[in-house]
């Protein structure tokens, strides 16, 4: 008889099988994957020791495909590798803040306001592409309160919406304008004027309300130029 060592040597590569997967981050814009997320099923003989990746941390940078390459080691020490594609996806709305605000009409009787004026800190983990508002411009018929919807749309398409009151106010005083008249006493000594004696086209883009004028009423003792006041009110 004679004896020999027999060496018995595992020198065949694993199967290495991939998978692709899709990633939702999450409301801070991160994401995480796992070997067991790429793997589709990879063996070998003897027995697998360890599953890794080259990249399981993934953020808004990365929304779309990306190419991860999955390495499979067997317990002998033989790797192979493969790959596979995580498409990353933002499907979180972003968080829209509105405030109320005020909008003080001009002369002209008209007002606006931007998105920035009723925005409080919109915020979205991966960025806020666009804000908007279904209505900006405000007249005289807009005048007390009025709801508007601020619309926050992300980087990535996802939308929300808030409200917020704006207060429309008038604040500008008409433009009175007087002319002077002549006033013919009675028989009885005695006149009196109506306030469109003495107004001149008055006006306001809100429009005028009331006119009145002090004094109103004479006799023989205010013979001569005699000064009155003419009040114009406007609708607000």
């Amino acid at each position: 008889t004679c004896t020999a060592t027999v060496t018995v040597e595992d020198n065949v590569a694993p199967n290495a099988q991939c998978t692709d997967t899709i990633l939702q981050l999450d409301g801070s814009g991160n994401g995480n994957i796992t070997p067991s997320d790429i793997d589709d099923g990879s063996s070998d003989a003897c027995g697998i020791a360890n599953l890794s990746l080259d990249d399981t941390d993934f953020t808004c940078g990365d929304v779309g495909g990306n190419t991860v390459t999955l390495t499979v080691t067997d317990v002998n020490g033989n790797q192979s590798t493969c790959t596979a594609t995580v498409t990353v996806e933002d499907n979180v709305a972003p968080n829209a803040q509105c405030t109320d605000t005020i909008v003080q009409l001009d002369g002209s009787g008209n007002g606006s306001i931007t998105p920035s004026d009723i925005d409080d800190g919109s915020s979205d983990a991966c960025g806020i592409a666009n804000l908007s508002l279904d209505d900006t411009d405000f007249t005289c018929a807009d005048v007390g309160g009025n709801t508007v919807t601020l619309t926050v749309t992300d980087v990535n398409g996802n939308v929300s919406t808030c409200t917020a009151n704006v207060t429309v106010e008038d604040n500008v005083a008409p433009n009175a304008q007087c002319t002077d008249t002549v006033v013919q006493l009675d028989a009885g000594g005695n006149g009196s004027i109506t306030p469109s004696d003495i107004d001149d086209g008055s006006s306001d883009a809100c429009g005028i309300a009331s006119l009145s004028v002090w004094p109103n009423s004479f006799n023989c003792s205010n013979l001569g130029p005699n000064t009155v006041s003419l009040t114009v009110t406007d609708n607000n």
